[in-house]
């Protein structure tokens, strides 16, 4: 889940090599994109005018341990003041082009169609940030079983996506979600709790979560959460209020 700006690549580090459109032997659908992701592939596109796409594995995978959420203090405040109103999944297909509205982006028509066909079977997901009527920030991924893959975010005021990543917090762990992708790792994303580990180590992982039927809905998507029962519930015993400074690099190797 890389916020604002995600890495946009070559086939590079893919362990499937670029999936040529032209000539297309089959159409991909969102049942071929689910089954690529229970075994920890991911679609992405050269920019927005791309007509191929290509598959993804990291190498080093970013996960957010979903005990491991890192907050702030002025992210704290940020969250219980409420002045960003939380839902989800009111504006999927809205949340996923504000997620492409910059100069650089990996996600192009084919992706913006899948993960609309993904949200339609009930596997995809938004959570979404408002001031007042007016969409500010929000991120979109994709839920199966008991893992759930952050896919991108965005913000158009100040700490909108991280306000909608505590939320997100908050309903995967209601739902008892097991993993929390974010697909790369970033100082941004460390900030808040992110890791970096091995390939193997995240299939591992991903085989535990998909051994369990978790619920995104368990705190319903039509309902309002507000900032402090989304902080009650993202925040674990382990959860650190950060004071200041810059994250290193964490690596788990188990």
């Amino acid at each position: 889940m890389i916020p604002a700006r995600r890495l946009t690549g070559g086939a590079e580090g893919s362990t499937i090599a670029a999936m040529k459109s032209a000539p297309r032997k089959f159409e991909l659908t969102a049942d071929i994109l689910l089954r690529a992701y229970s075994i920890g592939v991911f679609p992405m596109a050269e920019s927005r005018d791309a007509k191929e796409l290509f598959w993804v594995e990291p190498h080093e995978r970013g996960i957010f341990p979903l005990d491991g959420l890192v907050v702030s203090r002025s992210l704290v405040k940020a969250v219980r003041s409420d002045r960003y109103r939380v839902v989800a999944d009111r504006a999927f297909e809205a949340v996923v082009r504000a997620c492409a509205e910059r100069e650089k982006t990996w996600i192009n028509d084919d992706i913006v169609r899948l993960y609309r066909e993904l949200f339609a079977a009930g596997h995809a997901h938004s959570v979404e940030a408002y001031e007042g009527d007016t969409l500010v920030g929000g991120l979109y991924g994709v839920s199966l079983r008991g893992a759930f893959f952050g896919e991108s975010m965005f913000h158009r005021a100040r700490d909108a996506s991280k306000v909608a990543l505590v939320h997100l917090f908050a309903r995967l762990r209601t739902g008892g979600f097991r993993l929390l992708d974010a697909q790369f790792w970033t100082d941004h994303l460390a900030s808040l709790g992110a890791v970096e580990i091995s390939r193997e180590a995240f299939r591992l992982r991903l085989a535990d979560a998909l051994e369990i039927e978790a619920d995104f809905a368990a705190w319903p998507a039509a309902a309002e959460m507000s900032g402090a029962a989304a902080l009650a519930r993202a925040r674990h015993d382990g959860t650190e209020v950060a004071t200041g400074g810059s994250p290193g690099r964490s690596v788990v190797r188990a």
